[in-house]
């Protein structure tokens, strides 16, 4: 029987399918362009060996593979009818429409359809999007979906492991292992992505850096429970030795679909890069800055968010105080926090209620939001949609729209609850509190905080029945967000969840900003922020300087690194300015100038990270698209382990061209301890100093000896 090939292409990847006949067709190649040649050739590796107490022919790993396939690991698909026809069979077609590669397959047993597409973009991106839909006639039994997974196969070379962890304050921890038999499944249940959500589980040659080495990542683009894994097993795996996948976490009789339904999978995202996890980041980046709906392209404007400058206080006079002093420095968005509302003076009372308070606020929010946009910024507010207090009006009045079981109210995590946006009532009361005030203020951005997981997530239908709810509830969301900006197309929206606990494709599909952290700290916000732009754009990720002391770490730092770090992002302060020394508002006044002056290169370069030897050094940067710019920061994280660091090169740039290189000390300057510094350190502080990119990139400059916590800016522009 002859098969059919059909081949996917983009940046320098493919993705290569094989059918025989109308069985489900199989995953060939993923990684590297291959030529016409090499594609005719790929049919080699279909002829591996049938190894003694195995199946005694060779097979395939398939787009759903189960066991009826020969894979006897995690299934692609695991579905059932009443439990009957556990393990179907599948007839599939295969053909393309628009630039993708389209499944479809059938399995008449157990009366249930399954379209699987694949797109391959120009940057790389490879994203699979899939349904399940049931075909049985009225009356039958539901259909019950256990798993629907995006399986893809990795090489033998791809035997090491990154991931991330974390926690609330200390998000994305990278942790790595060799890759051995078994599953490696990082699964996700808290009702978001989490704190502890791995962003991308990646898998490459052992080694593999920033800059170097072969790698391959996969991304569940959804804001609920979720699941990544790498998984090997003695058997081959078709031709390779191991997968990489994953999908949403289903909990049990989470999708039950009746004659007709669908059920639509998260999208599933892949990359493949052979120059380490800059170029996963860099695909990724230039993906999502090529899509419909980005509109974080425009120059972000520098923030002030309220929250560490008063918390619950929020006094008019207090707060017009602030504004003044922000509009002074250059601030051009004001965002008012948690506290304007009900009754809510802390956190135990009033989540949920929606209105202005009339104790605090006698004359509605007007008179802020007319001196904050008379003084030429924005005005942006806080809501957190999803969640409630017992304490509330809306809950005395409506205690049913609280998430929980029959038997009575879930535990509380920071004195609140989830409200049922599922419940049609409950998501027309926040939709319409929402988009009044947008429309009443002019409101031109909302901060749109998620402070809990979600504990005990069911939801009690119409029958009084618990049902599991965490994917109603997440469908919901969208729906919320989704209205929103339809009602308000020039509304822009931050996700926050008890700082980075939401950030994943499928939220930031639908808002302009993530908030990676509640930890202000800038010597955490560090590898934070490193670490959450393996997925993140900087423009895309709020970066706060904070208050000398930091709240969340109670640890002093200088204003020169607060300030410095700060501009690794869509940059802000958070800090009550109007308190500020002359001094301290002069250096936040140059600041905000070289922001405004550097966000277009920031915002829209490439993202280039450095493998320095010592991990107490952090060097990362951004080179202009044409490398005629660029801009690095150097942050010594701790006591280097060595007398000096040593030469730092600095990748990304064009070696036939010579840069101006600068040491920008509006972004600060740092403490040394040396007796004497490098002259070419010296010299670019005062006026410049002219440098080949061959020099740079491969050789690189003997670093200052920094003290722990410090760290400078360093500006370089082509020259002749």
């Amino acid at each position: 029987m002859s098969a059919t090939t059909t081949v996917l292409r983009g940046g320098g990847a493919c993705l290569v399918l094989v059918q025989d006949g109308d069985s489900l067709p199989a995953v060939l190649h993923w990684g590297t362009d291959l030529s016409e040649d090499a594609l005719a050739d790929l049919v080699l590796v279909r002829d591996g060996p049938a190894a003694h107490n195995a199946l005694d022919d060779p097979w395939d790993l398939t787009v759903l593979p189960t066991s009826a396939d020969g894979w006897l690991g995690t299934p692609g698909i695991a579905v059932h009818r009443a439990g009957g026809s556990a393990a179907p069979r599948w007839e599939a077609t295969v053909g393309a429409e628009g630039g993708r590669c389209v499944v479809r397959a059938y399995a008449e047993a157990v009366a249930a359809s399954v379209e699987l597409k694949y797109a391959l973009d120009v940057h790389g991106v490879l994203t699979v999007s899939s349904t399940v839909t049931s075909t049985a006639s009225p009356g039958e039994p539901p259909l019950e979906l256990a798993a629907l997974r995006m399986l893809l196969p990795l090489p033998t070379r791809a035997d090491e492991v990154l991931d991330l962890t974390g926690r609330w304050m200390r998000e994305r921890i990278p942790q790595r292992h060799r890759v051995t038999d078994g599953s490696f499944v990082r699964t996700g249940r808290r009702g978001r992505t989490g704190a502890d959500a791995t962003l991308l589980l990646t898998v490459g040659e052992a080694g593999f850096g920033f800059r170097h080495g072969e790698v391959w990542s996969v991304h569940v683009a959804w804001s609920g429970n979720h699941e990544h894994l790498v998984e090997r097993l003695p058997e081959r795996a078709g031709a390779h030795t191991s997968v990489l996948g994953g999908g949403e976490a289903l909990a049990p009789g989470e999708v039950r679909l009746g004659a007709g339904e669908t059920y639509t999978a998260p999208d599933v995202v892949a990359v493949w890069s052979p120059v380490g996890l800059d170029g996963v980041t860099n695909a990724l980046v230039r993906h999502q800055r090529s899509g419909p709906d980005y509109r974080a392209g425009t120059p972000r404007p520098l923030v002030l968010n309220t929250w560490e400058a008063v918390y619950f206080r929020t006094d008019l006079d207090q707060l017009t105080r602030l504004a003044d002093t922000a509009a002074s420095v250059g601030v051009e968005r004001f965002v008012l926090d948690d506290g304007w509302f009900g009754a809510r003076r802390d956190q135990s009372r009033g989540l949920g209620d929606w209105q202005v308070s009339a104790a605090v606020w006698p004359q509605g929010l007007g008179p802020l939001v007319d001196h904050v946009k008379g003084l030429g910024m924005e005005f942006g507010l806080w809501f957190e949609p999803e969640m409630v207090n017992l304490d509330s009006d809306v809950v005395r009045a409506h205690p049913e729209w609280v998430l929980g079981p029959v038997a009575g109210p879930t535990a509380t995590s920071r004195r609140q609850h989830v409200l049922d946006l599922a419940n049609p009532e409950a998501f027309d009361y926040v939709l319409d509190a929402m988009s009044g005030l947008v429309s009443e203020y002019g409101i031109d951005y909302i901060k749109w905080d998620h402070n809990r997981d979600l504990h005990e997530a069911v939801r009690t239908d119409r029958s009084g029945v618990d049902r599991p709810a965490v994917r109603a509830q997440t469908l919901a969301t969208y729906r919320l967000l989704d209205e929103l900006r339809r009602r308000h197309p020039r509304l822009e929206i931050e996700s926050c969840s008890s700082g980075g606990a939401r950030v994943d494709l499928g939220v930031l599909s639908r808002t302009d900003r993530v908030w990676p952290s509640d930890c202000n700290d800038a010597l955490e916000r560090v590898a934070i922020q490193r670490w959450t732009g393996l997925l993140v754009a900087p423009e895309r990720m709020g970066s706060h300087i904070g208050p000398p002391r930091a709240h969340t770490t109670h640890r002093d730092l200088d204003l020169s690194l607060r300030m410095l770090v700060a501009l690794g992002g869509h940059a802000g302060l958070e800090w009550d300015i109007s308190q500020c020394s002359e001094t301290e508002l002069d250096a936040l006044r140059a600041w905000a100038g070289l922001y405004r002056e550097l966000r277009r290169l920031l915002h829209s370069g490439a993202i280039v990270r450095s493998d320095h030897p010592d991990p107490s050094l952090s060097v990362s940067g951004v080179v202009a698209a044409d490398r005629t710019e660029a801009v690095f920061t150097v942050v010594q994280m701790a006591s280097g382990r060595g007398v000096s660091p040593g030469l730092l090169p600095l990748p990304g740039l064009d070696r036939g061209r010579r840069y101006l290189l600068r040491v920008r000390s509006e972004a600060g300057l740092p403490e040394t301890v040396q007796n004497r510094g490098p002259d070419w350190f010296h010299q670019a502080h005062a006026e410049g100093v002219v440098v080949s990119g061959g020099f740079l990139d491969a050789v690189g400059l003997p670093l200052p000896v920094l003290a722990p916590a410090q760290g400078f800016l360093l500006h370089l522009t082509a020259v002749g």
